[in-house]
Order: structure tokens, then sequence, then C-alpha cells
């Protein structure tokens, strides 16, 4: 196994939109594709057509492109030497009913011709007999409509009518499962916990269980990580390679850890986020009008959402948090995820995004924030807005925060903070207002030393502490008690504007 080339899938349903839990597996399994040099496959897993959803099989395309963890092979990203890659495209060539039929030939599986009214007949059955997980088992088959009860007469006779079916699993009654998985290490189960799984639905279409197995073993997979909720299956699958002849085949499993709640208890869901997406991009469920924003239109970048996911359940060997997508191609390992399950901080998640901002130039950030200052009316040159951003993001989790952070760059301010005004403004400290103003107009250069020197002077002279009136005269400038450091706004903004508004304050405030 250790000799074969690393070819790995995600293999999500088009059952809705595709959620981070499903975006980390597929980082997962691109990260390891890259560092061993392998094949990463996208394959759509749309057996179960009662569930499909239009408009899934593209959200998840859409959103592997955003988040920078193309595919080399598979639907949307190019066909490789085992297209096609569709599940319901597969069926067609019979592939999954030839290894049905194998197992049926072997004694490994049958056929099972209960009706839906006979299934909840038998669960009903068995909870009156107060079994606590009533399965079609080893025990409850011998008492079903299938081809282990019934003779080879009517078995025949039923499949010649066309009288619907399943082929199921036949699970031994007694038996012990062993397994190794790269993440748990030996896992062992014993038959009697696992289910006759239903391999072939009614309509031929085969079920996970058979058909995520015929199309690893067909496609050559050499490790299969997927959620920790398939590890009960896992008995299961192991029987069917088995059964099968296929071991040698058998991917290396990894079942990866959940992703927590923030508090720690329970699976995180769309409810839990506080306030932060669930979704890489925008997602509008057809199924009930219902809309979700996504991290890209929340104003992530794609590499801090991926950089946050990947240390849910996986960590370097040492405290470094901050990797760029190559640096963690180099330090990925499977051995490295942990076992338990990972408790999603939406603090720490908008912490990383603020990384990858101020990682930005300002060049960068200023052609991201220029069509939102068109939105809002302002036209200013790429230079002008680049040494805004330099203000401002020191500031900002997000670019989509600049216009808050920063209005009055761009905009002499309509009104001033009351609070500040009422706590500050006096005859004195207004007459310190005046008196600056004329200093400040006398300045042949209006860089931020300068004013600042100009201020501590003003106050000097006024005999009036700094501090006194430091915060209305931030006031004074930009409208607002907090921001970038005010003398160099005021270098930014100049000194025509910077005085254009200490006349507008003193006008409007005249005591």
């Amino acid at each position: 196994m250790e000799n074969k080339r690393v070819r790995v899938r995600f293999a999500p349903s088009p059952t809705g939109g595709l959620h981070m839990g499903g975006v980390r597996v597929a980082l997962f399994n691109y990260l390891f594709a890259k560092k061993h040099g392998g094949d990463f496959i996208l394959r759509i897993e749309d057996t179960d057509q009662t569930r499909f959803v239009a408009g899934a099989e593209e959200y998840i395309i859409n959103s592997l492109k955003w988040c920078g963890i193309e595919p080399n092979e598979g639907v949307g990203f190019g066909d490789g030497p085992h297209a096609p890659y569709r599940q319901s495209e597969r069926k067609e060539l019979g592939i999954y009913k030839k290894y049905a039929d194998k197992l049926i030939e072997g004694g490994h599986a049958y056929y099972a011709f209960d009706t839906t009214e006979e299934l909840d007949e038998m669960r009903k059955r068995m909870e009156a007999a107060k079994v606590a997980a009533p399965q079609y088992n080893a025990v409850s088959r011998q008492n079903m409509r299938n081809s282990l009860t019934l003779s080879e007469d009517e078995v025949k006779k039923l499949l010649d009518a066309g009288t619907p079916y399943v082929i199921r699993l036949k699970v031994p009654r007694n038996e012990e499962i062993r397994f190794h998985d790269i993440i748990r290490g030996w896992v062992v189960v014993n038959s009697s916990q696992v289910d006759d799984k239903v391999l072939l639905k009614s309509d031929g279409m085969p079920t996970y269980h058979l058909a995520h197995i015929v199309d690893d073993v067909e496609m050559k997979i050499s490790h299969a990580m997927r959620g920790e909720e398939w590890l009960p299956s896992a008995p299961a699958h192991i029987l069917i390679y088995r059964y099968l002849g296929l071991e040698a085949e058998m991917p290396q499993l990894a079942h990866l850890p959940l992703i927590l709640k923030p508090d720690g208890h329970g699976k995180l869901s769309k409810r839990d986020t506080s306030g932060l997406p669930m979704f890489p991009l925008n997602w509008q469920d057809p199924r009930d009008n219902s809309s979700y924003v996504g991290y890209k239109e929340s104003g992530f970048f794609p590499e801090a959402f991926i950089n946050m996911l990947v240390l849910l359940g996986w960590n370097p060997g040492d405290n470094k948090e901050i990797m760029s997508k190559d640096e963690l191609i180099q330090l990925f390992s499977l051995e490295r995820i942990n076992k338990a399950g990972a408790k999603f901080d939406p603090e720490k998640t908008k912490w990383f995004n603020q990384q990858y901002l101020r990682k930005k130039t300002d060049e960068e950030l200023a052609d991201i924030f220029m069509p939102m200052l068109k939105e809002h009316g302002v036209e200013a040159s790429k230079d002008f807005v680049a040494k805004a951003c330099k203000l401002i993001k020191e500031k900002a989790h997000f670019v989509n925060e600049f216009w808050l952070l920063g209005f009055f760059l761009f905009e002499t301010p309509s009104s001033h903070d009351a609070a500040v005004l009422e706590k500050r403004l006096n005859a004195q400290s207004y007459a310190f207002i005046e008196e600056l103003k004329n200093e400040l107009s006398d300045l042949s250069s209006f860089a931020a030393a300068e004013t600042e020197a100009c201020f501590k002077a003003t106050a000097e002279k006024t005999g009036i502490a700094p501090g006194q009136v430091m915060q209305l005269f931030r006031v004074v400038i930009t409208g607002v008690s907090g921001g970038p450091a005010l003398y160099e706004i005021m270098e930014l903004i100049g000194k025509e504007e910077s005085i254009k508004r200490m006349d507008f304050f003193l006008e409007k405030n005249k005591i």
C-alpha cells in the first residue's frame, strides 16, 4: 500500500450547500495530495436522487475554486483516466451492479423484497420488544421476506415478475471486525452492532455503502478521508472489501474529528456560528428559499478562511498559526490530526482574517476598497486610497469595515460626537481651537510631526494641558472620538481640508 501513488478524493453529495465542515474534508485531502505529489479528485456522489438539490453541484465547484483548493481531476475540473465522476453516470455503465452480483454469488449479500409497510412493522415489533436500536440484521432478517428465508423458486418467481427488491449485505451474526484508522489506531467492533446495509436500491442505484467502495477501487484511491460520522459504518465497509476479495485494494482510512460548537458541546450547525457564516459562499436553498451569507461575501480572504479551517482538528506540531498554503502543504500530515473534536471560535476566526488583512500591501487593499468607496459616491486616486488604507487597516478585521472606520478621510464630517462636546467643549477649549487654527494656518509643512509639534506648542502657549483638548481636537477633525493617528490623518487630508473642518466646527459650536 505504501508504494501506491497517492490518490485522494473529495466526494460530496449534491444535497445542499457545501458547509465549512465539508470544505475542511476537501482541504485535508488537497493538502495531503499536494504534499505527496499525488492526485486530488472531485467525485459527485449523487446516488440518492430523492435528496438532489438543483445548483448544489455548481456551488461545490465554485466553493472549491474560491478557496483555492482545486482538484486536478473530476467533475468541473477535467476528466482523468477514470471518468465519469458522477455516480449517476457511472451507474449507467453497470459498474455497481457487477459488484453487487458478485456479492450475491459469493453468498455475502441477498435480495430483500420487504415493502415499506413490512419494514415499518418490523421496527414496531422490535420497539415493542424494547430493542434499543431496531435494525435489519442477522437476527431480524430471519423473519423478513428475503432470499435467505424464501425458497429458490420463490425468489426466482419474484425476480422474474419484476417485484421491487434491494440487495443487502449479509453481515455475520457474531464476528469481530478489526480495521486500522490512521487517526484513531485500531478499531474493533462486533458484527452484532452492524446492520445489513442496503447496497443496491430498487431503482438500481447503489447506496453510498457500495458505490464509494466500488469507485475507490476503480479510481485507485490510496487514502479515504471522511467525517467521523461515517465511523459506525466503517465495519460494514471492511466486510464488503473482504467479501469482494479487495482488501489489498482498500484505501487507508482516516475519520476526521467533528467541528464543535463554540462551547464544545455538540456538532457545529448553522445556528451556532455566533453570527459568522457556515458556508464559503452565499447559498440560497431552493427547497425553502432560505438564504445564507458566505465567508467570501462577509469579507473574508480565502487564504484566511482555509488557514482557520485547517487548525480545526490539525496542528503543525508547534504554536505557529499563520501559514500560507505552500507552508501548509509542506507541514501537513495525517498523523497530526486530532481524535477529539475541535471547537469553532468566532473571534479567532475574525482574528485570522485580520492577520491576513495586515499582510496585504496598501495598494492591494486599495484595489478592494475603491469599489466600496464608489458605492458611497466617493472618487479618489489610488494613491490617496492606499494611504488611507494604511491608516485604517490596523483597526479592522475586514476591508468592508474600512468605510465605517475611516469615512472622515473622504468627506467632511457633518456632525460631532455629542458626548465629547458635552465633556470637553468650554470657553477655554474653544479658544484653544481658534488659536490652533491660526497657528496651523501659518505652517509651511503639514507633515504629521509638524502638526503634532504645533498642537503641543499651542497648548503650552494657551496654558491648557494637551490631554484636556486632544480628544476634542480629534472630534473637530474627524467627527468621532476614536480612530487612526490624528496627525497622520491631517497630513493625508491636507492643510486646506483640515482648516476648513476647524472653521466648520467653530462656526457650528460658537461660544
